[in-house]
């Protein structure tokens, strides 16, 4: 009789285990990036249509939720308004490479009068500091780092 009890506890255990996993690939649990979807996904600090392939951005955070941004500038902002957030993934659009996101703490950023954003921030990222400099040649302006750039976006 105790043994049976044992095996219909193991039953339901194995069963609500099941469950969890098949919740988690139905709902994409995991915490990789989701693609954005130009045209039809809106940034999740301005609220505007995603649609510029070259400065596009995403926030995934350790639980797993992927925020997506129109421009690096409001990624920036949003992630100083939740600085108590975690993020497994910070990620930009390389500028020489659109459509594609690099990390962003491994980017080289160009700020330039001659390079518009969406946002008016006139940034733009790359993921080799070659690209950057190639492009700061042809529109001038200022390169920076992760750290710096967070800082003049924040000011």
């Amino acid at each position: 009789m105790e043994r049976q009890g044992l095996k219909h506890i193991l039953k339901q255990f194995i069963s609500v285990f099941c469950l969890g996993i098949t919740l988690c690939v139905v709902l994409d649990c995991s915490k990789s990036p989701k693609p954005i979807e130009y045209g039809v996904d809106n940034c999740k600090f301005c609220d505007m249509t995603i649609i510029d392939i070259k400065h596009a951005a995403e926030i995934v955070t350790h639980t797993g939720k992927a925020y997506k941004f129109d421009a690096i500038e409001c990624m920036i902002r949003f992630s100083i308004q939740k600085k108590t957030t975690k993020y497994t993934h910070q990620l930009i659009t390389d500028f020489s490479n659109p459509g594609i996101l690099i990390d962003a703490k491994q980017a080289t950023f160009l700020i330039s009068p001659n390079l518009p954003s969406p946002m008016g921030a006139f940034l733009s990222g790359f993921s080799s500091i070659e690209n950057a400099q190639s492009a700061q040649a042809e529109f001038n302006g200022e390169l920076y780092n992760w750290t710096a750039i967070q800082k003049i976006i924040n000011q």
